[in-house]
């Protein structure tokens, strides 16, 4: 699974630095950057095969209940990039990012010791909060150390990561599982968690330039702040993604229900279900990374989109004609090529809400962050807890918010699809 990024302000000064002579070399500065997403990712996807073990330890007597494990770390994971992001800029990559690792790490130790189903919702909460700063300051050590084709070399390395860990995090879990306890899931968080901040520690040195250094002022914040909420492109489409990753927490909030203990009882097998899915994401992310250039981005996610509503209403209308109930790989099939189209939307509407606020990235992406990542886990909510036993709320969510995102999309082009419609 993808979320939204905090991107950088290309400045012409630092796209001709030459790189640090200090610090580590570029493979193992990949492997560093690509561990900081990868903590961030599988500790959303890892712990579903632990639901049911998580329902019996604790007593949860509604199974929809289980969802909020992924739902308020969405939450915390979406208030901490707004933090993070003017954070860094003043006080440095290193030291807020390790504060970061920091909280995720004592969060996930609250969560292997909660005494109550509160208790570990509570940390999961913390845990999304501290996960944020690894994907907040991911991107800005990247743009701080590399520019041009290094950049998208390293970038395109590192998205790699977020294709795989999807596909893997459930069945790390369900590897997890077999030391007898749920507990041992949060374990595997804490062992990667604690070899990013040694690692991290002894090898990543400060990458925010001295001059780029920029001081907290609630002031420069606010101006930046209205300046993204009044760009049409921005607030529009910053929506849409928010709706469309709606459309993705509704699935995986609600993923080991259908396909295990709710409704096709795979046991094992779930994980190689969600990789499935997972993969057919990863694929349709590569494809639309090498059309992006020739077709554009309006084109492209707003072609992907209207195919995805109707995608999504085909779902529906096999979901009804099996009862709630259609045959698994019929199922996996309309589902994993919806999830395969919704992969030319979210990149696209991300890089069209970020075009007209380039002067104040950093504040406006910490803010897209916030704002998609909130919005996503409300609406997601909302699919997973409709969670009953049949197929049909993934796909009348998924229908009901790409509709929804439609009609966004065409208010903030001002009906002109396909082609770029407005500039701010």
């Amino acid at each position: 699974m993808t979320a939204p990024f905090r991107s950088i302000r290309p400045d012409p000064s630092i796209e001709q630095a030459p790189h640090p002579a200090h610090g580590p070399g570029f493979r193992e500065f990949v492997g560093i950057v690509a561990l900081m997403m990868a903590v961030t990712a599988i500790s959303i996807d890892n712990l579903l095969p632990a639901f049911p073990a998580i329902r019996e330890r604790f007593s949860v007597a509604d199974p929809n209940s289980l969802q909020f494990l992924i739902y308020v770390y969405m939450i915390g994971f979406g208030a901490g990039q707004i933090l993070y992001g003017p954070l860094s800029d003043s006080l440095g990559r290193r030291k807020v990012l390790l504060v970061s690792l920091c909280v995720y790490l004592g969060a996930t130790v609250l969560a292997m010791f909660s005494p109550s189903f509160g208790w570990l919702l509570a940390a999961r909460i913390l845990q999304g909060v501290g996960a944020a700063g690894g994907r907040v300051l991911s991107l800005a050590i990247v743009r701080d150390r590399y520019a041009g084709r290094a950049m998208a070399s390293v970038m395109s390395l590192i998205t790699m990561v977020f294709l795989i860990v999807p596909m893997l995090a459930p069945a790390l879990g369900q590897a997890m599982l077999l030391f007898g306890s749920w507990v041992w899931v949060f374990v595997s968080m804490l062992a990667l968690g604690g070899v990013l901040a040694v690692w991290f520690t002894l090898r990543m040195p400060e990458t925010l330039h001295p001059e780029y250094r920029r001081p907290l002022s609630l002031t420069a914040m606010g101006q930046a702040l209205r300046l993204t909420i009044r760009s049409r492109a921005t607030l529009g489409y910053g929506t849409a993604l928010g709706l469309m990753v709606g459309c993705i927490m509704g699935y995986v909030g609600s993923a080991e229900q259908v396909f295990d203990s709710g409704l096709y009882r795979l046991g094992g097998w779930f994980p190689a279900a969600f990789a499935l899915v997972a993969g057919a994401m990863g694929a349709s992310t590569l494809i639309n990374a090498r059309l992006v250039e020739r077709l554009g981005m309006h084109w492209l996610s707003h072609a992907g989109l209207i195919a995805f509503v109707a995608v999504a209403l085909v779902q529906v209308g096999i979901g009804l004609a099996w009862h709630g109930h259609p045959p698994l790989w019929l199922f996996l099939t309309v589902l994993s090529a919806n999830q395969f189209l919704i992969s030319f939307t979210m990149p696209n509407f991300q890089a069209l809400a970020m075009q007209p606020v380039g002067e104040v990235a950093g504040t406006a992406s910490s803010f897209l962050g916030f704002y998609t990542t909130l919005l996503g886990a409300a609406f997601g909510s909302v699919i997973g807890q409709s969670f009953d036993g049949t197929v049909l709320p993934v796909g009348v969510g998924y229908a009901g918010l790409g509709s929804l995102t439609l009609a966004v999309v065409a208010w903030t082009e001002r009906g002109r699809l396909f082609r770029p419609g407005i500039s701010g």
